[in-house]
C-alpha cells in the first residue's frame, strides 16, 4: 500500500515539531534558564572544559531544536542534536543501565530519520527551495 506524498509531508511535520519542542522545552530551555549556575560546572563528557560541552548541549537541544521545529536549516540542525543525543546515551550515560540511554536514543532515531529524509514540503526549507534531499535515496 502506498500513502499519498502529503500523508509523508505531515508525518514529517509532525515529527519535527514534536521532537524539536518536547527537546527545546523539556530540556534545552532549562539549561538555558540555569545557564549562569551550570556555565562553569556542567558535566564534561568529552574532555573539552564544562563551558564548550554546556554551548555544545545548548547548540544541539536550544538552537538545533529550534530550527527543526520550523524546518529551517533541517538536515544541518539534525547533526548537533544527533550528535548531543548519542553523547549523552554512549559517553554520560554509557555505564548506566540501557533505561538511561533509552532516553537520549529516543530523541537521536528522530534526528537521524530527519536527517535522512529531509524536513518536507510544510518546511521553511521547503519554501526557500532548500528541500532537496542529501543523500541519493
Amino acid at each position: 500500500m502506498t500513502f499519498p506524498k502529503a500523508s509523508l509531508d505531515v508525518g514529517l511535520l509532525l515529527l519535527r515539531v514534536t521532537i524539536g519542542s518536547m527537546m527545546l522545552l523539556g530540556h534545552g530551555l532549562p539549561k538555558l534558564m540555569s545557564f549562569g549556575e551550570k556555565f562553569h560546572s556542567f558535566a564534561d563528557p568529552l574532555g573539552l572544559g564544562p563551558e564548550i560541552s554546556f554551548l555544545l548541549a545548548l547548540l544541539g537541544e536550544v538552537v538545533c531544536a529550534a530550527l527543526l521545529v520550523v524546518g529551517l536549516a533541517t538536515r544541518a540542525a539534525a547533526i548537533p542534536f544527533l550528535i548531543t543525543m548519542l553523547v549523552a546515551a554512549f559517553v554520560v550515560h554509557g555505564d548506566d543501565p540501557w533505561a538511561r540511554k533509552e532516553f537520549a536514543l529516543l530523541y537521536a532515531v528522530p534526528a537521524l530519520t530527519l536527517l535522512l529524509t529531509g524536513p518536507g514540503k510544510l518546511s521553511l526549507d521547503a519554501r526557500r527551495g532548500k528541500e532537496h534531499r542529501l543523500l541519493p535515496f
